[in-house]
């Protein structure tokens, strides 16, 4: 009763208390799209979106993560955290409780098991119960079997509180779970790690993906939230956040993917050190995704056009670096990072920072005129010129007569410059997930755990500072696009 009088005294609304105490509490998940630490502070697609909203408000941002999903919403209902952004699917249970956001990408609910190992290709099978099947206690997937064992009795399951969904997929992998059920998105990105990991069945369509508001009386921060995902909408920002962190997943090689784990684990220790030594300004694990993508990592590569070494110089490449043995590792990595450094310079500035190095890759497999020809034709079909996730759209055009006919420079390959740029990009997210599965927590001065929250409160600053794109990267010299892997 006390607490209901104290309410009732405060006459301020939700975002009138929000600025006058000048932090936004936002409830998250510390995972590899969510939310995490990455080695120049924090990352993540919420976080990302976070850090935009709290600019919007004029106050500081303070993310209190969790590692299980359990704590999230009685979070939310206590008053501990503002917003709920933590990549969670709209169901109807949570819509009756809590208000949510407009969805800001989609995502299917799929059953997954070990690649090898025998297959449900129906709720039937599955009813079966011929394995062991677990999901996340209060998780949308656990409101799925709920819906399905209406109709199939027989289906069992373990609903599993102190542990996340992929946990459970780590699980499946090595053989310790037979099945669980996954969002698309998630598969994808764990894929990267566990190619073992492969999906069984889909079991719903594409679902809205939201954030979450507590449900009161009190319009005034969900109103702002509406106004806020509609002009990130509008103006592209959404779209470009998804392309950073979403725009690499949609395809999967699993013999490459597994190549590519033995050489994380076999080969890159060896040269790790060169590449945070020379990557300065860069993010060194894009320098040796980028290094893999030429030689997969091997210092004595030769290609029949004649580049060569860790990162494949041409001849006059090296020389206007400074290499003077291309076969020298360090000499290589060195020059192939002064060289990316050069390409960078040359994107207009018109596109934004952490996308240059996308548009600098893909100038350096297919050429820079060739590049400039995909964003003339990009703009002539209405889209934005200065964005990779519309420009991409177009480079496999220009093996099309009736566009490149259209074109200043004619003929090129672009489908294999696309390809170039997002086997680096799928190679860069891996070796982060890779360090993330076999590293401890970062110990940082400004993180602290309290009352079971991963609590961080971020500088102004920190933004410009971000992983997954504030890094650029881009090739020394390859010029051999038909390296590409198989994807």
């Amino acid at each position: 009763m006390l607490n209901g009088c104290l309410w009732q005294e405060d006459p301020r609304t939700e975002l009138e208390r929000i600025r006058e105490e000048g932090v936004l509490r936002v409830g998250t998940l510390n995972n590899q799209l969510s939310y995490y630490i990455g080695n120049e502070g924090p990352t993540g697609l919420d976080y990302e979106l976070a850090h935009r909203f709290a600019d919007k408000l004029g106050v500081k941002l303070e993310m209190k993560a969790m590692f299980t999903l359990s704590g999230l919403f009685p979070n939310l209902n206590r008053g501990d955290v503002d917003i709920l952004a933590a990549g969670l699917t709209m169901t109807d249970e949570r819509l009756a409780h809590f208000r949510a956001a407009p969805a800001y990408y989609y995502a299917s609910q799929k059953v997954v098991y070990k690649k090898g190992q025998w297959r449900p290709r129906s709720v039937e099978d599955l009813a079966e119960n011929k394995g062991s099947l677990a999901v996340v206690s209060g998780s949308s997937h656990e409101k799925t079997l709920q819906a399905l064992k209406q109709e199939h009795p027989t289906l069992e399951w373990q609903s599993l509180e102190e542990i996340d969904s992929d946990e459970l997929l780590r699980q499946v992998a090595i053989g310790e779970l037979d099945y669980t059920l996954a969002d698309s998105v998630d598969i994808a990105l764990n894929q990267r790690i566990l190619p073992d990991v492969t999906t069984a069945l889909e079991l719903t369509e594409d679902e809205p993906i939201a954030w979450f508001v507590n449900q009161n009386s009190d319009d005034s921060l969900y109103a702002l939230l509406i106004e806020f995902f509609g002009e990130i909408q509008q103006n592209g920002e959404l779209a470009k956040l998804e392309e950073k962190y979403l725009g690499h997943v949609d395809k999967f090689d699993y013999v490459d993917t597994r190549a590519f784990l033995r050489a994380v684990e076999g080969k890159l220790p060896k040269w790790e050190g060169l590449f945070k030594q020379y990557a300065n300004e860069f993010d060194w694990r894009l320098i040796a995704a980028l290094s893999y993508q030429e030689s997969h990592w091997n210092p004595r590569a030769v290609s029949p056009t004649g580049v060569r070494g860790m990162m494949m110089l041409t001849l006059p490449t090296a020389r206007s670096v400074g290499v003077k043995n291309r076969l020298d590792p360090e000499q290589s990595i060195r020059g192939g990072t002064e060289y990316l450094r050069k390409m960078i310079n040359r994107i207009p500035d018109s596109i934004e920072e952490h996308e240059k190095v996308w548009f600098a890759l893909a100038s350096y497999n297919v050429g820079f005129g060739h590049l400039m020809d995909a964003r003339r034709l990009t703009l002539s079909q209405g889209g934005n010129a200065d964005a990779w996730s519309d420009v991409k759209q177009r480079l496999p055009l220009l093996r099309q007569r009736k566009y490149y006919k259209q074109t200043r420079y004619g003929y090129a390959r672009g489908d294999e410059a696309l390809h170039y740029v997002e086997n680096i990009r799928r190679y860069y997210q891996s070796i982060i997930g890779y360090e993330q599965a076999h590293s401890q927590e970062p110990q940082l001065d400004d993180i602290e755990l309290i009352d079971g929250l991963h609590t961080i409160t971020p500088s102004t600053e920190v933004l410009a500072l971000q992983l997954p794109d504030g890094e650029e990267i881009i090739p020394s010299d390859a010029t051999a696009p038909n390296k590409t892997a198989s994807n």
